[in-house]
């Protein structure tokens, strides 16, 4: 049974996404791009679907009060509480597609960490991206790897669906490296890697991360829009209870509650 006190829930979806899943699911990977890259003291670095932020902030460590950091996302709450967050980034609202930066504007390294899944228009997105970078400058993009390749996702998708029906999951979506790195070589870019990451993933919290991935998945269900609350209250109370049941059986060990997942990593360089 879930012992996830119902309060914390009150708070809106950034707030919860940045309290519980940053940390733990998004910072790893994070890490990851920012140290691929290396922002360095005085240089200007975008990050394109920031989300509340996690990417851009790691960056404006490395690149101090010399440098500058814009974060850009196309959801006004995220950006409240990336801007809650750290205040110092130059948080803008607007699309990957046409991003808020203006062709005399230009940085030295744009990450895109887990957004390009989600954009409609992917070979525009990244020649935005191409474009706002300086002669030379770094890009990294990455996107996790497909559902078939990360088994707590699947089993996760194989409660839900029991429940409410076929899902349209765009988080693992674009998952196919060859494709990615396809988009990358095609807007223009040089220098083309890429690599698969794989973390370890610890949950510390349970009880929470099972509402948030079941409601999370609620909204990607068709048929969860077409049920009475309590029908969607009942669904989501079963997928709880059968999540935290499923990790206390498969993916809880001596050192706690956790998983493997895997993201793949692209990064290329803009032409000089």
């Amino acid at each position: 049974m879930s012992t996830s006190a119902p309060g914390i829930f009150s708070a809106g979806l950034p707030d919860l996404y940045e309290r519980f899943l940053v940390g733990p699911l998004f910072r790893p990977f994070a890490e990851a791009l920012v140290e691929r890259l290396a922002p360095s003291a005085g240089e200007g670095v975008l990050d394109v679907a920031c989300g509340t932020g996690i990417v851009a902030r790691l960056a404006r460590e490395r690149v101090g009060t010399s440098g500058r950091v814009v974060g850009v996302d196309a959801s006004a709450p995220m950006l409240e509480v990336a801007a809650k967050t750290d205040p110092a980034v130059e948080w803008r609202q607007g699309t990957a597609a046409a991003l808020p930066v203006s062709d005399e504007e230009r940085f030295d390294v744009v990450f895109c960490h887990q957004g390009l899944q989600f954009f409609p228009d992917k070979p525009v997105a990244v020649r935005e991206m191409r474009r706002v970078a300086n002669a030379g400058g770094r890009l990294a993009v990455a996107t996790w790897r497909p559902l078939a390749d990360t088994p707590v996702f699947r089993d996760l998708h194989e409660i839900a669906e029991r429940h409410l029906g076929p899902l349209v999951d765009q988080r693992h979506s674009f998952g196919d490296a060859d494709a990615i790195r396809s988009l990358v070589v095609e807007a223009g870019l040089q220098d083309v890697r890429l690599e698969t990451i794989s973390r370890r993933i610890r949950v510390p919290e349970l009880p929470v991360f099972a509402r948030l991935n079941t409601m999370a998945m609620v909204g990607m269900s068709p048929a969860a829009k077409t049920m009475t609350e309590e029908q969607r209250g009942q669904a989501v109370a079963a997928i709880v209870n059968e999540t935290e049941d499923l990790f206390q059986r498969c993916y809880t060990d001596d050192s706690g509650c956790g998983f493997e997942l895997g993201s793949n990593l692209v990064t290329a360089r803009a032409r000089a």
